[in-house]
């Protein structure tokens, strides 16, 4: 019988307690690099996704691949063995990470919308993403505060997903510093996607939109977006959204070369999308999109009463998934 979520996060407490749990920010990042690892301490075994140099002290971002967390940790902590491609998903074949991975990859041919688009369906509630294009208003706190305010008693820290993009974290620090605030007081659980540094949008077709643009780097766009999130005291999580749910198969392939899972929505709330049992939720919190801010207010006014009786409740990504492949 494999653990429970909970027992299993008790478990293995301390080896994620003390390397970026707290907001350890890497200033100093060299070297950094898609290198793939098995690496073990003890009875712990992780797989490496990335490796970095800060500050003359090399480092692993690395995946736990049951639970699907992420955290950094000094290399030195570890025997490390290098995988390429074909041996990642035969050694983790049975985890809920591969199994995951293998599911976005049916969803390839889509234009819009490929990856995770339904995490829970046995379970009462949704999971709720948050994208953060670039924009130059200031960040709908109303959103954050209104689900800490509805959920407080029921869950706490509520868990939700924010897509971060490069560029409004240079440009919105003092929100990005709210936000962090709130994990800090244990009032939100935030699981933190790549969401590309700069999210490019053009005039063009969706077929040549977005990241799929001539010119497009994805290592700059995946790779440099990272490393500014693990500047500014994040640490990534194995997901990733295209902006604009835009993608290809190619660019799908490229994006689970990295490591990374994508995840769409199947409940869109600002194009008239309603959320179903399970539903991964998105709205816009970078100020752009009142119509799916308002929506999901009233979402939660009308979901008071179930809220109250812990029949919907908001769902971590990483938890539904691991329900969904835990077989």
């Amino acid at each position: 019988m494999k653990l429970s979520r909970s027992l299993y996060i008790v478990l293995m407490m301390m080896p994620f307690i003390g390397t970026n749990s707290f907001g350890q920010n890497f200033d100093q990042i060299k070297q950094y690099k898609a290198n793939f690892s098995i690496a073990v301490k003890g009875t712990d075994k992780f797989l490496a996704i990335r490796s970095f140099v800060n500050k003359n002290q090399k480092y692993l971002l690395l995946v736990n691949t049951e639970t699907l967390d992420t955290k950094v940790d000094l290399a030195g902590n570890y025997n490390t063995s290098s995988l390429k491609g074909p041996e990642i998903m035969t050694t983790f074949k049975n985890s809920p990470y591969i199994k995951s991975l293998q599911a976005a990859a049916t969803k390839d041919l889509q234009l819009q919308n490929a990856g995770i688009d339904h995490a829970i369906p046995k379970e009462k509630g949704i999971a709720l993403t948050i994208d953060l294009c670039p924009s130059h208003k200031n960040l709908d706190r109303i959103i954050f505060q209104s689900v800490f305010d509805e959920f407080k008693k029921i869950e706490q820290p509520a868990p939700i997903a924010i897509s971060i993009s490069g560029k409004w974290m240079l440009k919105h620090q003092d929100d990005l510093n709210w936000l962090k605030s709130l994990v800090q007081k244990n009032e939100l659980d935030i699981t933190w996607v790549n969401h590309s540094y700069h999210h490019d949008v053009n005039t063009l077709p969706l077929a040549e939109n977005f990241l799929l643009a001539p010119g497009t780097n994805l290592d700059v766009e995946v790779l440099e977006n990272e490393k500014l999130m693990l500047k500014n005291g994040l640490t990534p999580s194995i997901f990733f959204r295209f902006p604009g749910l835009v993608s290809d198969q190619r660019i799908v392939n490229k994006i689970e070369a990295y490591g990374l899972i994508p995840v769409g929505s199947d409940a869109w709330l600002a194009k008239g999308q309603q959320p179903n049992a399970g539903s991964i939720v998105l709205i816009h919190g970078n100020g752009n999109e009142e119509i799916g801010v308002k929506d999901f207010i009233q979402l939660l006014k009308n979901k008071q009463a179930d809220i109250k009786n812990k029949q919907w409740l908001l769902f971590d990504l990483r938890q539904g998934l691991e329900k969904e492949f835990d077989q």
